[in-house]
């Protein structure tokens, strides 16, 4: 009898341990796809002869697919059934994968890709609920900071196994490598992950708010577009930023005019009414902004400034994270033991805000491990605050409401990252003109330290070439090459320090949370509840 029970014990925990194989890489694989293209976009755009204008949309078209997709999983989990959702959506991941690789053409691979985001965000959102389910209550907290850890890894490995592949194969490796992935992950699902109680059979009970779901795909979808593409375009100088600019109000206008309307609204806004909430939903987007803002500059710099290859850029990214992720666990048991989630967003916000103060002291001619004390600081606030403001979100929220307090949360991070980049864009490009405008002044025959420069330049030049004006050419280039570098490097360190102003100008909005001491058991719901919305 013993015996049979161990057996049956060890089957629990083999399926288990399949499980969180299985969904967690999920989630990594999909969140790996929205970085690990960013070090190809050269090699794409050499051999689909595109511009490398044209060529982002292979990023913007995942990105606004994922936004998308975000809010609607926990409707669409519910009407389809879970099991199926998330078995449809990993096919359809692969398939799109698969057709990414083999693409022929710029505008053919933008739409695989999105196709692909529409995929990968249900890929993700129902990754998580399925792992909280296959723990028990008390447990949670360890499959959060299972998957946390998955959050964190995925964007970071993106850049490092991407400028493998690019550095020893072509660009289409990096999406054939999701293909055998999504197979074994396909296989395991059908045979370990189980069906919830009555899934998917509540269709005739489910009014789709089909109105609310085609306003929702608009607003969002062109606000996506207007922040991705906005700078390359010259934001408002662009009629074409204007229109769409226009299109995104009526669009988001209409979707809240229709959620607040309906009994049956695809989203439920009405969570903002909840003081907590809103005021949580502030830290979230300022959150999403310095995770994906830090992300997408510190790349720029050390590869423009620095010199670090692709793949070393990667790893200087990797270790980093590496040496926290034990801390998504901790933290995890924590929120589940019902312990108040602020004292952890406030050290997140405080050492976001030192990081981005300590990156703004970086030089050119920093190693990969001369960085790694600062992307210890952004891993370390980023650990500090995903869960901890999660919890926070769904404090005062109901348990019926908790759905869509974590449906409303994860699409407002998104837009956070969105709205950073495009700012850190625009924001690089104005203090590069003033910056370079600044330095241009000293390039002038009275400065005798420009001349000592340009002589020496000069004479380098004269001696491998033996052409005086060819040196003199030469040298001038260089001097100029030099300046941009400067200018550009100055820019990249006051955009680190905007984003630690954002952090510390809403510090003093913390007072404005109120959270109670959650029961285990009400942490776990909460947490659960959390899970089956992401």
């Amino acid at each position: 009898m013993e015996k049979t029970v161990e057996i049956e014990n060890k089957a629990v925990g083999a399926s288990r341990f399949i499980i969180v194989l299985t969904t967690v890489t999920a989630a990594i694989m999909e969140l790996l796809d929205t970085t690990i293209v960013n070090v190809a976009l050269n090699q794409m755009a050499g051999s689909l002869g595109a511009t490398i204008e044209d060529i982002a949309w292979v990023i913007t078209s995942y990105a606004i697919a994922n936004v998308i997709i975000i809010p609607m999983t926990g409707f669409l989990g519910e009407y389809f059934g879970r099991k199926n959702y998330y078995l449809v959506s990993m096919v359809v991941f692969g398939i799109t994968s698969y057709l990414c690789g083999n693409s022929g053409s710029l505008w053919e691979l933008v739409f695989w890709r999105f196709i692909q985001g529409i995929g990968g965000g249900a890929l993700l959102s129902t990754s998580q609920a399925i792992l909280f389910d296959a723990f028990p209550g008390k447990e949670r907290g360890t499959a959060s900071g299972l998957f946390g850890m998955g959050i964190v890894l995925g964007p970071t490995l993106g850049p490092t196994l991407g400028g493998y592949i690019v550095d020893n194969y072509t660009w289409g490796d990096i999406f054939f490598i999701n293909v055998p992935i999504c197979i074994i992950a396909t296989i395991l699902t059908i045979l370990y992950i189980p069906k919830k109680a009555g899934e998917g059979t509540k269709k005739d009970q489910i009014k789709i708010d089909y109105p609310g779901i085609l306003l929702l795909m608009i607003g969002i979808g062109a606000l996506q577009y207007v922040l991705e593409k906005g700078e390359s375009k010259d934001w408002f100088q662009s009629k074409e930023i204007m229109i769409v600019s226009l299109v995104a109000v009526l669009g988001i206008v209409g979707f809240i005019g229709r959620e607040l309307n309906t009994d049956h609204p695809v989203v439920n806004l009405r969570v903002f009414g909840n003081r907590n909430f809103a005021f949580s939903s502030i830290f979230v987007m300022v959150s999403g902004f310095g995770l994906f803002t830090s992300v997408f500059v510190y790349p720029v710099l050390v590869q423009r400034i620095n010199g670090f290859t692709p793949y070393e850029t990667g790893l200087s990214l990797l270790f980093p994270t590496l040496t926290i992720l034990p801390l998504f666990p901790i933290l995890g048991r924590r929120m589940s033991a019902g312990a108040s989630p602020i004292p952890f967003v406030i050290a997140g916000i405080l050492i976001f805000a030192f990081f981005g103060f300590y990156s703004g002291t970086a030089t050119t001619d920093m190693s990969r491990w001369d960085f790694y004390p600062m992307q210890l600081m952004r891993g370390l606030g980023t650990v500090l605050l995903q869960l901890p403001l999660i919890n926070a979100s769904v404090a005062g929220l109901k348990p019926n409401e908790f759905g869509a307090g974590i449906s409303l949360t994860n699409m407002i991070r998104q837009l956070g990252g969105a709205f950073g980049i495009a700012l850190a864009n625009n924001y690089v490009a104005i203090q590069y003109a003033q910056h370079r405008s600044d330095m241009v002044s000293n390039y002038v025959p009275s400065n005798p330290l420009f001349m000592e420069r340009l002589n020496g330049l000069k004479m380098t030049f004269l001696s491998k070439s033996g052409d005086a004006i060819h040196a003199t050419t030469q040298a001038y280039r260089q001097l100029e090459l030099l300046l941009d570098r400067q200018a550009y490097y100055l820019a990249y360190l006051d955009t680190f320090r905007i984003i630690s102003l954002f952090f510390i100008c809403v510090l003093p909005l913390v007072v404005l949370l109120r959270t109670k001491k959650k029961s285990a058991a009400e942490a776990a719901e909460a947490a659960k509840a959390a899970a089956e919305s992401h």
